[in-house]
């Protein structure tokens, strides 16, 4: 043996190991913290969705029933009566069919228009672009109930006031979603446009071929909180409208108040039209669950 090898072996201490009784305190010390915390995640869920289930239970009660146990899940007498009423007495049909024109419609926009407007936020250099940038922030910051008054003024000035156009023009664009879709931009490498350019590409050719195809985690989640925020909007089509005719989900079901069909608080036909409202976004979000949660694809194929 060598005096360097000597000096290392005399440089390296042994290896020390770990005793037994100390593994068995550390894997029962993680084992009792993954238990404690599954639980309070059970509890948390449990707390969010007993709602949704009060409400699908009540759907199913009478009306003194909701009125006496409002938060039991089991009803005392269960019927579907407010689901044949919802679809006799309630024009719920022309309900649906203005909420899906219009939701269809502004979520389609919503997905070009922001798409749009962050790809110049982003990549495109022009004098302003920072101060509309701040001013996009400054829109996202203020509350919605602040607008409403000036866009209803608006729509008054400007003729769209009771007609779908003023229902749907205002929330084409939404600031939420360009600052989305100018963030993800952001992250795709200059570089991939590089060859569109060489081959003569225009910037709006470079955008719709190239860049838009790797932004597909962004515009899947751009998609599903355009959908949901539409579907469910309700101060802005009570502000924008008065005919009935122009009524969708949302302003109809807060319309069945108590008396309006008869007697009674008309608790399970607004539980039962609630539930039927959320199928829709239901859907939608676990149609594109794994897409949604997928938020590297695009980034990695630059």
């Amino acid at each position: 043996m060598t005096t360097t090898e000597q000096a290392i072996r005399v440089a390296t201490p042994p290896a020390t190991l770990t005793p037994p009784n100390r593994k068995h305190q550390l894997s029962a010390r993680v084992r009792t913290t993954a238990v404690l915390s599954y639980l309070v995640l059970i509890l948390l869920a449990l707390i969010y969705i007993y709602p949704f289930l009060i409400s699908i239970a009540g759907s199913f009660k009478t009306d003194s029933d909701a009125t006496q146990d409002p938060l039991s899940l089991i009803p005392a007498t269960w019927t579907s009566a407010a689901y044949e009423r919802l679809f006799t007495s309630v024009p719920l049909l022309q309900w649906t069919a203005n909420s899906a024109f219009i939701t269809v419609i502004v979520t389609i926009g919503r997905v070009f228009f922001d798409s749009l407007a962050g790809y110049a936020l982003s990549r495109l250099r022009f004098r302003g672009r920072t101060i509309i940038f701040a001013g996009v922030v400054a829109v996202m910051a203020v509350p919605g109930v602040v607008l409403l008054i000036p866009r209803f003024l608006m729509l008054k000035e400007l003729g769209l006031y009771d007609s779908f156009g003023g229902m749907i023009l205002p929330l084409v664009i939404d600031a939420a979603g360009i600052f989305i879709m100018k963030q993800f931009f952001e992250s795709i490498p200059v570089s991939v446009e590089e060859a569109a350019r060489i081959d003569g590409a225009g910037v709006f050719r470079t955008f719709w071929t190239v860049v838009l195809p790797m932004a597909r985690p962004a515009i899947i989640t751009l998609f599903i909180l355009s959908f949901q925020g539409s579907w469910n909007e309700f101060s802005h089509f009570v502000i924008s409208r008065q005919d009935p005719a122009l009524n969708t989900l949302t302003t109809g079901v807060a319309s069945l108040t108590s008396g309006e069909l008869g007697t009674g608080n008309q608790y399970p036909l607004q539980l039962a039209a609630a539930v039927l409202m959320s199928i829709p976004v239901v859907v939608i979000f676990f149609i594109f669950q794994k897409r949604l949660m997928n938020t590297t694809d695009g980034g990695e194929k630059g």
